[in-house]
This record gives structure tokens, sequence and C-alpha cells, in this order.
């Protein structure tokens, strides 16, 4: 019985061991989970973007004590004077980094072993989706492993105390009837209280994520792809959504701005390099898709020309875009504010906008993912007329009492900038 009791006591200090081991890996800093919330908006692994690509930069900056500084406080390190941040800051047509002071160093460390580690794609042509799930899926493997390790230590309980039931039994002594676990007031009590807690933690996330559409992908009129305009013919954004720099909505280009280059490019025949496919893996047509263009443009690709009515009229029709981005009508946000004043990069809202092949949204536009980005964004204040009458900011800023404004200094937490 003695030796039965060693290798219990061993077993369970064994495993003990092996769950310890697993929680601290779990709570490790997420590099992947880091890198898609905080940097994916402007960073790739392993090709530039609207900043460099990621990958071994470790090996290119001075250290990993300068890395820490830089992600923490880019606005203060430009400004220190060092040559190497000024360098990249010039390289890069003088757009500061977002600061992410609230990062520690080693989620910032997780960060940088995470895009080494990335591997390219593999030109198979697969869906890109399942090859994410597959890579993300690996995480898995540690819950279900501390899962099985729970399980086993709670049958090797419950053997031990068998066999101490069977002893006392066999030794005459009195054994008290056990009671059923699902009868037990504890574990009842803790079992309302868990399904308590899990219900309201459920209904008032469900709550809070009503009305939001974050990954949203609507099937539009015609397959546009964003990849091929503006990725890789390099079409300024401001061409198609000309109000994005002058008003406070982007707007969407008319079937006659589309027509300034499709009058003369009427086939698709980048097939071969890029071949066009709908998020389910449907091949598309692209030379039939710039037919459809024609329809609601009303032209003739055959005779050149725009097909009228009796009276001379254009016998064009406009195209049903489904709307992506969707804010709530209480909500006030301008496209000029940002992209002109504050010189926000398109993608630092919408996203890798260049990639996609369909548009989705990127970001969640939820009113903390506003206000963080307001708390953490330094206001371009260098050659920006719009905030000349910050005069005690500029003062502290060349007197280095402070290393960068933040929106939020300048009232952009203040209820009436977004409601009112």
């Amino acid at each position: 019985m003695l030796l039965i009791r060693k290798i219990t006591k061993s077993t369970l200090s064994l495993l003990v061991i092996l769950l310890l081991s697993q929680f601290s890996a779990i709570a490790a800093p997420d590099g992947a989970a880091i890198f898609k919330s905080n940097c994916a908006s402007c960073h790739n692994p392993l090709k530039d973007a609207t900043g460099p690509a990621l990958q071994g930069v470790d090996k290119r900056v001075p250290s990993k004590e300068w890395l820490h500084k830089w992600v923490k406080n880019p606005a203060g390190t430009i400004a220190s004077g060092d040559k190497y941040a000024n360098d990249i800051y010039n390289k890069w047509g003088k757009t500061q980094m977002t600061a992410f002071p609230n990062l520690s160093d080693e989620e910032i460390d997780a960060v940088v072993t995470y895009v080494n580690g990335v591997k390219p794609p593999t030109p198979t042509g697969g869906n890109k989706e399942g090859a994410a799930a597959k890579e993300d899926g690996s995480g898995w493997l540690y819950p279900l492993i501390t899962l099985a390790l729970l399980g086993l230590a709670v049958i090797l309980w419950r053997v031990n105390k068998s066999l101490r039931r069977v002893v006392a039994t066999a030794e005459g002594q009195t054994v008290k009837k056990e009671i059923p676990f699902y009868r037990h007031k504890v574990l009842i009590a803790i079992a309302a209280i868990v399904l308590f807690i899990s219900a309201g933690f459920f209904i008032v996330n469900g709550g809070i994520q009503m009305g939001r559409q974050q990954n949203y992908m609507p099937e539009q009129p015609i397959f546009y792809s964003h990849k091929v305009h503006a990725g890789i013919n390099q079409i300024n954004c401001q061409y198609c959504h000309a109000g994005a720099d002058k008003s406070r909505q982007a707007m969407i280009p008319s079937s006659n701005v589309c027509m300034n280059c499709h009058k003369g490019i009427n086939e698709y025949t980048g097939a071969a390099e890029h071949p066009l496919v709908t998020a389910e893996g449907k091949k598309v047509d692209g030379t039939a898709e710039i037919q459809k263009l024609y329809e609601y443009a009303g032209w003739d690709p055959v005779k050149k020309e725009y097909k009228r009515d009796a009276q001379g009229n254009i016998l064009a029709k406009p195209i049903e875009w489904v709307k992506i981005h969707n804010l709530p009508d209480h909500v006030y946000f301008n496209h000029s504010q940002h992209v002109t004043v504050g010189q926000i990069q398109c993608q630092r809202c919408h996203g890798p906008i260049e990639e996609m092949d369909e548009v989705y949204q990127f970001s969640p536009l939820s009113m903390g993912w506003c206000v963080n980005c307001h708390r953490q964004t330094n206001v371009q204040f260098e050659n920006n007329n719009y905030y000349s009458l910050y005069t005690k900011y500029h003062a502290e800023l060349k007197a280095g009492k402070r290393t960068g404004v933040t929106v939020e200094d300048i009232g952009g937490l203040e209820c009436q900038k977004c409601h009112y």
C-alpha cells in the first residue's frame, strides 16, 4: 500500500511540474497577437508596406535596447538627434511611427521573435485563410495538453481515493458514504457562480459587439481588386477617392472616373501573374468584370463611344456598391482632418488595402479603438500650420520638455469631438 501511495504522490508531483511548465508557456507574451493588433496595419514581416519589413529588424538596429526605446517613443528618439532614427524617418517620407509606450520589453521581443519566424507563403495557389487557420491552430496545442494532464490528474486522484476506501474497509474502519459530485453543495454553488459569470460575460460582450462588423466582406456588383489597382499598378488612393483630403467623405468614384483608364484598357492581362480569386476560392474573369463596367457606364467597346438615347443622354446607370465601413449615425468622422491635418496613412484604419483583392473591414472601428489611437498617436506639429496656435506645446518641444504631442493633449478625447 505504501508503494502505491509513493507512486501516486510521485505521479501527481510530476503532473504539477508539467502543468506549471505549460502554464508558463501559455502566459508568455503572444508575439503573433501583439503584432496583429498593433503592427500589422503598417508593417508586414516579409516585405515593405507603409513601414519597412520587420523580419530581421533586431539585426539591423543598433541594439535591442535601442529598439525598445524606438517602439515606445519614436518621436523622442528622433528629437534626440539619433542618426539611425533620423535616417529611418527621412527614408520613409518623414512619416513618424506611432508610439507604443504600453508595450513591455518582453512583448516587443516576442513580436521580433514572431516576425523572424514567419515563412514566405508557398506558391501553391491555395487558400490563404486556410493557411492562416492552420498556423493559428497550433496555438491550441498547449491548452489541449494542459486539459489532458488535468484529466489524468483527476483520474489518478479518484484511483487513490478508491484504493484508500478498499484498504479502510479491509481493516474494518468506518467508511463514510461518498456523496456524488453532482449533489455536492459546494460544487453546485461553484458551478452556479461560474455559469452566472460566464453568461454575464457572453451577454455583455455580445451586446458590445452589436453593430460592429470587423472582417465584413460583402460581394460587390463588380469584382474590383485593390491589389491590382493600388498595389501592382500603384494608383494613388486619392485618384479614385478624391474627397479623402478635402472633405468629410472619402467619396466613391463614379463610373466615368473608372472610364478614364478603361476606355483604353478593355481586358485583364495579368491573370498569369496574379489570378483573380474570390474569398471562397472561385476564379474571376477580369475581362468579364471590365465588360460589366462598360454596361454600367453605357460604353460601347466596339464603337468606342458612349451609348445615347434620342435626346443625346448617355445610357449609364450607377454602380450599386455595397458600403463596407459603417459608423453609427451619432458619430462624426472627418477624413480630411485625419488625412491632411493628421497626416494619417490610409492603411492605419483600412489595413493593407493595397494587398486586398476583395476589400473587407480591417479595423473594429469601435469607440475604444479610436480612443486608444488618439491617446497613442503623436500629432504632426512640424511644418503644419493647422497647429501653429498651440504656442505652448511648440515652445515645450523646442525646450526639450516634451518629446511629442498626442491627439489627447489637444482635446482629442473630448466627447464633442465625435459626438455633438
